[in-house]
């Protein structure tokens, strides 16, 4: 796994949360710093894919391991 300026633990939650969360946690951050999400709901996958679309900020890397799922993007 890249290299992350801050991590974000949703596990346990349900789509928005992980979502909202990310982007309230990415507002702090600043553009080229790199935000590491863990997530436990599977729809998390195409909600971050379709959030960096949206938002214009680089999905680096998306990835499930053991029941979680692990992404990190990077800020625009």
């Amino acid at each position: 796994m890249s290299a992350f300026d801050q991590e974000l633990d949703a596990s346990g939650l349900n789509c928005p949360l992980p979502i909202l969360r990310a982007k309230k946690t990415l507002s702090s951050l600043s553009s080229g710093q790199v935000l590491h999400i863990i997530a436990t709901d599977p729809g998390s996958v195409k909600d971050f894919d379709a959030f960096a679309k949206q938002t214009g900020n680089e999905l680096m890397e998306s990835r499930e391991d053991g029941g979680k799922f692990h992404f990190l993007i990077k800020k625009a």
